[in-house]
């Protein structure tokens, strides 16, 4: 059985052995970098026939100090922190996990949905302070009959109409890269980004990061939308630009926002905190005991694939595989 050396850019789990357990099966050795620094990570990768990385920029430099890689595979959903065309140049194949914590995420925007429009993180505060007053909460409005915008509708959203639905909202989404009849089927409408902005209630982005989508929600959506609309974020945070969202909640043309993501993490500063009507948690919509232990499995099984020869299940530059498998034969 050949060995091989993966390498681990960085790590964000209480333990790696359920990567570890899948790369045995192929008599893997795994290395772990000391830190997510380029010249750490390149200690450890330098030798290695493939790369595991969850947060670490993976640039085109570094990729230059791994001639034996394979295979670059995302311990996540998203790849912007590799240098994808650099990669591909290599004879590298870079793949991602698009099917885990699709549970997780899309039971978090309900939860950010629900919370939001119920007001229960500052009504919890207001009667933990001693003022147990509903009036301070009101208006609330029932969910029933509202129209939620989904902007993407790949799995995860996919996952979200249903759940949304079942509290009686319409489901209204923009993402032109999803077939109608794909929307169709999950009882959503298709709309242009425009209409979606004036007609959703509450918003819910799902889009990847990419220059298409970086500051998609700015100055100019903020104004198109309905003042009494909440948008919810659990996709990218530089999809949405938070001094204009900041001073849209200010001008009042919209009532809130429930982010899990920011532009910078963890903010050393933010004009979005400290606000009532702004909910924040730490990117942890994708938490879960079970979902840490999918995603190391299923992304391990991407290197198990490539590194003997065969094919896997997500890549992301499918072109760079006829490379890896010529280099696989001659080994």
């Amino acid at each position: 059985m050949p060995h091989f050396l993966v390498a681990v850019a960085d790590s964000v789990f209480p333990s790696l052995d359920p990567a570890r357990a899948v790369l045995a099966k192929i008599g893997a050795e795994m290395r772990l970098a000391k830190k997510p620094t380029p010249d750490s990570i390149a200690q450890v990768a330098r030798d290695a026939d493939a790369l595991l990385v969850t947060y670490a920029k993976i640039t085109a430099e570094m990729i230059r100090q791994m001639p034996r890689c394979r295979i670059i595979a995302r311990f996540g959903i998203g790849v912007d922190n590799v240098d994808i065309a650099a990669a591909t140049a290599a004879g590298i194949v870079v793949t991602r996990v698009p099917d885990y914590c699709i549970d997780e995420v899309s039971d978090h925007t309900l939860a950010l949905l629900l919370a939001l429009v119920r007001k229960i993180p500052f009504a919890n505060s207001r009667t933990h302070a001693g003022h147990w007053e509903m009036s301070a909460v009101v208006p609330i409005h029932r969910l029933r009959g509202r129209i939620l915008g989904l902007v993407g509708f790949g799995k995860i959203p996919q996952l979200v109409a249903p759940k949304a639905k079942a509290f009686g909202l319409e489901i209204v989404t923009y993402d032109p890269y999803v077939r109608e009849e794909i929307t169709t089927a999950a009882g959503a409408t298709r709309v242009d980004f425009a209409e979606l902005l004036k007609v959703s209630d509450y918003i819910s982005i799902h889009a990847p990061l990419m220059p298409e989508t970086a500051r998609l929600f700015n100055a100019d959506a903020f104004r198109k939308m309905k003042p009494t609309a909440y948008l919810i974020n659990t996709a990218r945070g530089p999809i949405v630009d938070e001094t204009a969202l900041a001073h849209a909640l200010d001008a009042g043309q919209l009532a809130g926002a429930g982010l899990d993501v920011l532009s910078q993490e963890p903010p050393s500063s933010s004009p979005l905190m400290g606000r009532d009507n702004v909910i924040l948690t730490p990117h942890m919509s994708f938490y879960s005991v079970e979902s840490l232990v999918e995603l190391q499995t299923k992304a391990a099984e991407e290197v198990v694939r490539v590194l003997s020869g065969g094919a896997p299940r997500s890549p992301v530059n499918p072109e760079a595989l006829q490379s890896a498998q010529a280099r696989s034969a001659t080994e």
